[in-house]
């Protein structure tokens, strides 16, 4: 047995069951000895792809994502969706080849990119410790909740390893910090003296499975519930929830959210985002932040209280000393409201189609009419982001995967892919728009050799819509994100998947058939979308 035939089976023994990549020849070895070990091997067609699946398939199945790749250009290749991940504490470890000759075309400082983007580099140091080194990259990642890079020398990979087995240990996360009382008895009279209480729950809620306790204590301070965008769906089926707060916050929501005299951030970073540069907390409001990690409390924003601990367990002792029930922010005209103007769907808008352009919000509320309910949704970034997320629904927030953090264009169609499968048993619905779609599109080959049934909708407007409408009204030549047209259905059905162009609502009638059929090849929906500002990005211009 090599170093790489032992690297690999460590892995595969510690439970790891799926890993993507590209291989080349350094990551041959280590890639075969997984698949050997029992765990499955996705083949992507680039790198960064390759990241991004397994950064969603993470998120999705709560489980280590893995990525195998090849040293050198394999790495800088992936290094756009392991900064995604990096970003946002994903457990993820890269399996990176290296060659540690100056004179290799190959050769870069693997160690220092993995730190310049925020990812933890390991190595394996030798023959004798390379058993170990693996354990503990392993254990890193899945205690710290950190994206590992661990770099695997060539010639070590080579040599026979001198203690080829290992004990599992079980790498439980760290625990959180147990909360002070006197933080935990401050926030009880915070609730107990709220009018308008609101709580936003974010990843670290959805981490510490917290949602009954957060309900617990919301119904009992009369708190609204509303949520980042990454936790999207957590609150579903609760008649209190607004749903998402920040820039994709409904009229309603940003009202509410706006005019409450105490805000809750529940595992929540508060981002710019989140809060519309600070906007959406009244300028009377008491803001307070409850977080497992020390450095994310107060980063974004000043809190007025800010509550080191486990969510779940804060929330839970917070209700214990919280005596009584009061109805705060639940009265029946917001109930009434909520009933009537909950839904993005629910606000009128002047439909902006053409003869040969479809607004996107028409394309969007006819797919979540058609589409089934138990679907996961994945965006990609760009102007056009806003009416998927917002327009179609989700069962839960295992529904919606969000890799957002780094806000790159050209990641959502790998999210898809590694949601889908983490969750094989919901319809997978990738929202791209064109710019993306272009940047990734060689994963289409990857959608259909795995035999995945996915919904591809582009937002076609053949731009890249947010420099257009961030430039463009200061009279800005625009002839550098303006393309012409190109039929995306056309490129799906060359890659083995079904096309349908929507430049009308009957159009979709073709969505319609794929539905009711067979679903053995991906659908590939080119929605040629009127040009247009979405409200999200008008709301992050305005704060800069």
């Amino acid at each position: 047995m090599t170093v790489a035939e032992a690297v690999g089976r460590t892995l595969a023994g510690l439970g790891v069951d799926a890993a993507f990549g590209v291989v080349g020849s350094g990551n041959f070895h280590v890639t075969n000895a997984l698949v050997a070990g029992g765990a499955r091997f996705v083949a992507a067609r680039h790198e960064s792809g390759a990241a991004t699946m397994a950064d969603a398939y993470a998120r999705v199945s709560g489980r280590l994502g893995v990525v195998s790749v090849h040293q050198g250009c394999g790495l800088t290749n992936a290094l756009t969706g392991i900064t995604e991940a990096a970003k946002s504490r994903t457990p993820l470890l890269v399996l990176a080849a290296e060659t540690g000759a100056p004179t290799s075309n190959f050769f870069v400082d693997q160690a220092a990119l993995a730190e310049a983007v925020g990812a933890v580099p390991e190595r394996v140091h030798s023959a004798q410790t390379a058993v170990a080194d693996t354990v503990r990259a392993w254990s890193r990642a899945m205690r710290e909740r950190r994206t590992v890079v661990l770099n695997l020398p060539l010639d070590i990979q080579a040599a026979a390893p001198a203690n080829p087995t290992v004990e599992r240990p079980q790498p439980r996360p760290a625990a959180a910090p147990a909360a002070e009382q006197s933080s935990v008895d401050e926030l009880s009279r915070l609730l107990a003296a709220a009018e308008r209480p609101v709580f936003i729950a974010g990843r670290g809620a959805r981490l510490a499975h917290a949602r009954e306790a957060l309900e617990e204590l919301a119904e009992a301070c009369g708190a609204l519930l509303a949520t980042s965008a990454v936790a999207k769906g957590f609150f579903r089926g609760n008649p209190w929830d607004l749903d998402v707060s920040g820039g994709f916050s409904t009229p309603l929501a940003a009202e509410l959210i706006t005019a409450a005299d105490l805000v809750i951030g529940w595992g929540c970073s508060l981002t710019m985002w989140t809060t519309r540069h600070g906007r959406l907390v009244g300028a009377g409001a008491t803001l307070v932040q409850v977080d497992s990690a020390s450095d994310a409390i107060g980063r974004q924003r000043p809190v007025q209280l800010g509550i080191l601990g486990d969510v779940r367990e804060v929330a839970g002792r917070a209700r214990v000393a919280l005596t009584g029930t009061r109805p705060g922010y639940r009265t029946e005209p917001v109930a009434h409201r909520l009933a009537r103007e909950r839904r993005w769907r629910d606000v009128q808008f002047d439909d902006d189609s053409t003869a040969t352009r479809i607004d996107p919000r028409t394309v969007t509320i006819g797919l979540d009419d058609l589409l089934p309910a138990e679907r996961i949704v994945a965006v990609d970034s760009g102007n056009f982001m806003g009416y998927p997320s917002m327009f179609l629904d989700v069962p839960d927030d295992d529904g919606f995967c969000f890799t957002q953090s780094y806000q790159s264009i050209g990641l959502g169609l790998s999210t898809a892919i590694g949601a889908a499968l983490a969750r094989p048993d919901r319809l997978p619905v990738a929202a791209l728009g064109d710019g993306g779609a272009l940047m990734s599109i060689c994963e289409l080959d990857t959608v259909v050799r795995l035999g995945l049934p996915m919904v591809v909708v582009v937002y076609n407007d053949e731009a890249y819509g947010a420099e257009v409408h961030h430039f463009g009204p200061g009279g800005h030549p625009l002839d550098t994100v303006r393309f012409p047209e190109t039929d995306i259905a056309a490129i799906g059905r060359g890659f083995g998947c079904d096309g349908v162009t929507v430049r009308a609502g009957s159009d979709l009638a073709g969505v319609r058939r794929w539905l009711d059929g067979p679903r053995d090849r991906p659908l590939v929906i080119d929605a040629k979308v009127t040009e247009g500002p979405s409200w999200w990005l008008e709301e992050a211009f305005r704060g800069h």
